[in-house]
């Protein structure tokens, strides 16, 4: 089954990828507005795909929601009313973003019978529990590091945007130092008192500074830059 994921966040830019059911492979970042062209040449030319699954937490965009659903036999946008093998215990199912929905089910996959906690580090820091029973609990929503160092600056009137470093001592000696240590440490700390707070769950790093912070932290953690994905996977084989 030749299956198109996508997943659709908060920039300009989204992911594609495909999946033959077992595998995720040529996963590739492109401009939402080149979408197309990736999904066909995914699919391979002059063809379409059994499956287009889709994870999207932008504005819906009615024209490329036709375009996709011409473009395969079979459509799946994620949301919490998708059926899967995964219960969701969240009092707002409608506001629950298909990333974290599609993470969670990715982690379960990943890890069955374990409970998991997920940190998704991207715009925004999002961390997510799944018991080994396959039940989404709920989970937390803080700033990522880039809207930190944003919100640090333009919320001030003299404060630099500064770039993230590995802190060298705990109190920063400059106020570039100061701004970095103060983003970078103090979200180490949020993370590990969520891994402290919570003994024998798996710990899984995903997103764009998933790889800067575990190397941080002497924790073991599991990083899957493809969690969404093998989420999405999952929920279209359930589907299909």
């Amino acid at each position: 089954m030749k299956t198109v994921l996508i997943d659709i966040g908060n920039s300009s830019h989204c992911k594609a990828a495909l999946s033959d059911g077992n595998r995720i492979v040529s996963v590739n970042r492109v401009i939402r507005s080149g979408l197309p062209e990736e999904v066909e040449r995914l699919a391979g030319p002059g063809s379409i795909a059994d499956v287009i699954c889709v994870s999207s937490v932008a504005t819906p965009d009615r024209d490329l929601e036709a375009w996709l659903r011409s473009h395969c036999l079979r459509y799946i946008q994620v949301d919490a009313f998708t059926p899967m093998p995964l219960r969701l215990e969240y009092g707002t199912p409608e506001t629950l973003g298909a990333d974290r929905i599609a993470a969670a089910m990715g982690a379960h996959a990943l890890f069955p019978g374990r409970d998991c906690l997920i940190f998704d580090f991207g715009t925004a820091l999002t961390v997510d529990f799944v018991g080994g029973s396959g039940v989404f609990r709920g989970g937390n929503i803080s700033p990522g590091m880039s809207m930190r160092f944003q919100a640090v600056h333009e919320h001030t009137g003299r404060l630099p945007l500064v770039s993230p470093a590995d802190p060298r001592r705990q109190a920063g000696q400059n106020t570039s130092e100061a701004i970095s240590n103060g983003v970078v440490l103090g979200i180490m700390f949020e993370v590990e008192s969520y891994i402290n707070r919570n003994p024998g769950s798996t710990v899984i790093f995903t997103g764009g500074d998933a790889l800067f912070f575990a190397k941080k932290l002497k924790t073991p953690i599991f990083v899957v830059y493809n969690l969404v994905f093998t989420g999405l996977s999952k929920i279209a084989q359930f589907n299909v």
